[in-house]
């Protein structure tokens, strides 16, 4: 009774080499793609920054960019309210419109 619980199938490592590498894969076209995808995109995004758009922080912190500087931006989000953020806490461009 024993010997039958010990016995593998006779089927080799080729077929589980197959399925490892189906699942490395599917986890790189469906996961690690986009999100390396999405990241380039936002780096784009950072790097076009200029003077008079409207943002919006990663916070939720809507303004007009008052200034650019290298690794720093100046938001207005009331008239005399200046802030100073890092340009990776900035999230999107607030200009499209919400219906």
């Amino acid at each position: 009774m024993k010997t039958i619980f010990l016995q593998a199938p006779d089927g080799g490592m080729l077929p589980q080499l197959l399925m490892f590498g189906a699942i490395i894969l599917v986890f790189y076209f469906f996961m690690i793609r986009p999100q390396q995808k999405k990241m380039r995109d936002q780096k784009k995004f950072r790097e076009q920054l200029t003077k008079g758009m409207m943002v919006v922080t990663i916070g939720g912190l809507h303004g007009k960019l008052l200034a650019v500087e290298d690794d720093t931006v100046i938001i207005e989000v009331d008239k005399g309210i200046r802030l100073t953020f890092d340009k990776s806490a900035i999230s999107m461009e607030a200009t499209a419109k919400v219906q």
